[in-house]
């Protein structure tokens, strides 16, 4: 038995646990919200989550209400690509596979350093600091001999760096949104706008249920093709409330946050320093090579920063739509590099592995 597994200090009822965390979430998201940080609806939720995981536990989010809030981003994405933003796209693919090897190459460099000095099992390592879907990079570690705890966190602790890196360069590069007034609908008046949000709803629900096991990232991207190509031909109109969308940003920023618990933190302890500075790290490169983008692409540095930033797909786009950044330049880098870690994860945490130290082995 553990050291950490005595009980905690304080252990109200279940209901309770979830009405305190809502409580905090929601406190969060107005605070953050009101000195305007991007995707404030997204980082207040995660980080309370956090805390809470760690010091009261006991909760854990349902897998299905992440997977449908991770639809509800995908819709809100198809909503902003148009032609003009697809052949943007075709256009830079060029320098879009070179910004994805670039990044994937800075990620082995700091992954084999972080594997040498960090104190932790390489396998394990390994698969923690490959830059892919955290999901994805679990699943596969749980088929080899990897502590899947142990890469979930690494994965988190690199995603929660990435995300309070990427609002806090948004903000203070001053390009920040308040309330997605741009995407986001008021409530439905009128059984014309409510049937609009019921299709909307209904291509969540289909795209999620079709796509998550057949492809990565598939409860995000599945609805993105289906609703981008039912709103891009005019079938539908796709309408996203506010409130669902702070739900949806609040439920992804919960279950991120809920991974984390005294467990967990007690495994990563030695090495989260170090963790902690590899991500930083990483991040700072990759924004070397965002500037470098934006010399070959003339696109803004924020929309190259978010698009190469070694983060997840679902929380990049979140701060993208807050920040008016180009949403569809950011989503198909983080798709690509997403589809080419799924496809070269494998070696790249094999080749890391063989740079571990013998005692850590």
């Amino acid at each position: 038995m553990s050291a950490d597994s005595s009980p905690p200090r304080f252990s109200p009822p279940t209901w309770m646990r979830w009405l305190l965390l809502v409580i905090g979430c929601v406190v969060a998201n107005r605070a953050l919200n009101a000195i305007h940080m991007p995707a404030g609806g997204f980082i207040g939720p995660m980080a309370v989550s956090i805390t809470y995981g760690v010091m009261v536990g006991g909760l854990k989010l349902p897998r299905i209400g992440f997977k449908l809030s991770q639809g509800v981003i995908g819709v809100l994405i198809a909503q902003t690509l148009t032609l003009s933003v697809l052949f943007k796209i075709l256009d830079a693919w060029p320098v879009m596979l070179i910004a994805t090897a670039i990044t994937l190459l800075l990620s082995l460099i700091v992954g084999i350093r972080l594997v040498r000095y960090g104190g932790l099992p390489g396998s394990t390592a390994a698969w923690g600091t490959t830059p892919g879907a955290a999901a994805a990079m679990v699943a596969m570690a749980e088929e080899t001999d990897a502590d899947p705890r142990i890469v979930a966190a690494m994965q988190y602790v690199r995603v929660v760096c990435v995300v309070l890196v990427g609002a806090l360069v948004s903000h203070y590069l001053g390009v920040t949104d308040s309330g997605n007034a741009g995407h986001a609908a008021a409530l439905p008046i009128g059984l014309g706008y409510l049937g609009d949000l019921v299709t909307t709803l209904a291509v969540v629900a289909i795209g999620v249920w079709i796509f998550d096991r057949r492809m990565p990232a598939g409860a995000l991207l599945g609805p993105v093709m289906v609703g981008s190509v039912l709103h891009l031909t005019g079938i539908i109109t796709i309408v996203l409330p506010q409130p669902l969308l702070e739900l949806a940003y609040g439920v992804i920023g919960t279950y991120v946050g809920l991974r984390f618990d005294r467990e967990t933190i007690h495994n990563i302890a030695r090495a989260l320093s170090k963790m902690i500075f590899a991500s930083l790290m990483l991040i700072a490169l990759c924004a070397l090579s965002a500037w470098l983008m934006t010399l070959l692409m003339h696109t803004e540095f924020i929309t190259a920063y978010l698009g190469t930033s070694p983060g997840g797909l679902d929380s990049m786009t979140i701060i993208a739509i807050d920040t008016h950044a180009d949403v569809g330049l950011v989503v198909a880098l983080q798709t690509l590099r997403l589809f080419t870690v799924v496809l070269v994860g494998p070696g790249m945490a094999r080749l890391v592995a063989r740079f571990a130290r013998p005692s850590t082995a």
